[in-house]
């Protein structure tokens, strides 16, 4: 199933640090729409819940006590090719490995504290998506 939307996170790092207008910026002027938008905090569960593909993982505790330790701005975005395109906007995890202009490489700090979340796929896009917004949320 190929869709024209994905979701992404700008992460607690990001909005302490400002980033909040220069990210969004950058997204929309790289012909990404806004569908959905809102400034949360995930509570501890939400972010176990989230996660949950990463439970087994050594850094699981660490992920979802950096993702609750303050609000994020969660958004569905719509473009062609939204997930593909998106991704390389955001550049690798790593902002040391991230291509020069991309948003990690903008405004992250390091591997753990990355500024941005971007789904890998469209299934996970509505999922994620789904996750975070109810229907009547979304235009």
């Amino acid at each position: 199933m190929v869709t024209n939307r994905t979701f992404t996170m700008l992460k607690p790092d990001a909005v302490e640090k400002g980033h909040i207008g220069a990210i969004l910026d950058k997204i929309t002027g790289s012909g990404f729409r806004i569908v959905a938008m809102k400034l949360t905090q995930m509570t501890k569960s939400d972010a176990e819940k989230f996660y949950a593909i990463h439970n087994e993982r050594p850094f699981f505790n660490d992920l979802v006590t950096y993702m609750t330790r303050g609000p994020i701005v969660a958004a569905i975005l719509e473009k062609e090719n939204a997930v593909d395109d998106f991704r390389t906007l955001i550049g690798a995890t790593n902002p040391v490995e991230a291509a020069d202009g991309t948003i990690r490489k903008l405004f992250a700090e390091s591997i753990s504290e990355n500024a941005v979340h971007g789904s890998d796929s469209d299934e996970n896009a509505e999922i994620e998506g789904s996750f975070h917004f109810s229907g009547r949320e979304m235009f």
